[in-house]
């Protein structure tokens, strides 16, 4: 890796519909070269749900201490059909995500967004961390 790569992390839904509009506008809006996408259908549903997200932690893990991932962006989007409800509960799912992966990475600064029905993105919630390199506690 070269070491003036700036990287952030990107957990989204496979729809590859809100691909393209999310990446645009991460790279817009933040100083990042690079952003490491993990993907699943309804991705704000899986992390603010689901039980067991131990892989997602662990591609999250290794975009954050192996790539040095300042940040991490959390997706959901209009008419997912991995997760098909309206967009307050969408929003909602989103917030829930931010918190819980905070509990995980409190160093890193973590965004919620939301992709509308006119692939516009728009900012839902924020976590500020430390931005300080942070090893992930199963990892330790």
């Amino acid at each position: 890796m070269d070491l003036m790569d700036v990287r952030a992390t990107c957990l989204n839904c496979m729809d590859g519909r809100v691909q393209l509009p999310v990446l645009q506008w991460i790279k817009a809006n933040y100083p990042v070269d690079f952003v490491d996408v993990i993907t699943e259908a309804g991705m704000d549903a899986v992390l603010s749900a689901q039980k067991d997200i131990g892989e997602i932690l662990r591609s999250i893990a290794i975009s954050v201490n192996v790539n040095q991932s300042t940040r991490l962006f959390i997706v959901g989007h209009h008419d997912c059909r991995g997760n098909p409800v309206d967009e307050r509960v969408h929003r909602q799912q989103i917030r829930d995500s931010v918190e819980r992966l905070k509990s995980y990475y409190p160093r890193q600064k973590i965004v919620g967004l939301w992709v509308n029905a006119f692939w516009s993105v728009e900012v839902v919630s924020e976590s500020v961390g430390t931005r300080l390199p942070y090893l992930h506690r199963d990892l330790q």
